[in-house]
């Protein structure tokens, strides 16, 4: 299977229970909520997305025929630095799963990255994934109900959360909505956290300190 990559780069992971870890960030093209299509936003599945995941014109961005083609590239991001720590390459989108498969997740354990996915949840997550990140959107069918991270963006006021706190993830994250209300939502963020004490704030560091 050949890959389509929107950008690829080392980084420090900005969210979650993972947030300042070293990482090779792979962003997949396409998804399945959303063309991309600033004229499509108004009725696509998922409104708010502030992602650019169309095409595969970014920094290291491409098309790769292969699995070890796509897991060498990874690694070239990776480098050689000091010993220790944990190799870790964090797959997102768009909608990763339209395109992480088995043979990536393999060719990329053999390289010795331990593979975290940040995924919307209306695909099951292929095996062998380590750390399963799962972000749902309201008005949609999400199937990866267990993981490891349940992130939620907030506020969605359709989102049914007594239904999300039904499923299987051990870890509980609220993340204020980016965006031209971001004042309001972090406000809410809070609110809700401080009413359902077993989730935690989670915020986007990267964007606070101004990494990619």
């Amino acid at each position: 299977m050949s890959y389509a990559v929107k950008e690829m780069f080392l980084t420090l992971q900005g969210e979650g229970l993972q947030a300042g870890m070293r990482a090779v960030f792979l962003r997949f093209a396409g998804c399945n909520l959303w063309s991309g299509r600033e004229e499509d936003r108004a009725t696509a599945e998922c409104t708010f997305c502030d992602t650019d995941f169309v095409g595969v014109d970014g920094d290291g961005g491409g098309r790769f025929a292969d699995a070890d083609a796509l897991a060498d590239r990874v690694q070239s991001f990776w480098g050689t630095p000091g010993e220790g720590g944990t190799k870790l390459v964090v797959i997102t989108g768009g909608e990763p799963m339209l395109q992480l498969d088995a043979e990536l997740v393999a060719a990329l354990k053999t390289r010795g990255f331990r593979v975290a996915i940040e995924t919307n949840g209306t695909l099951s997550v292929a095996e062998g994934v380590d750390w399963i990140c799962v972000s749902p959107k309201a008005g949609t069918k999400v199937v990866q109900r267990t993981g490891d991270e349940l992130k939620m963006v907030w506020p969605q006021p359709d989102l049914d959360v007594a239904e999300i706190e039904s499923w299987d993830f051990r870890h509980w994250l609220v993340q204020p909505m980016d965006g031209p209300d971001a004042h309001q939502a972090h406000e809410a963020a809070i609110r809700f956290v401080l009413d359902h004490p077993h989730w935690r704030l989670s915020l986007q560091t990267h964007k606070l300190l101004g990494l990619r």
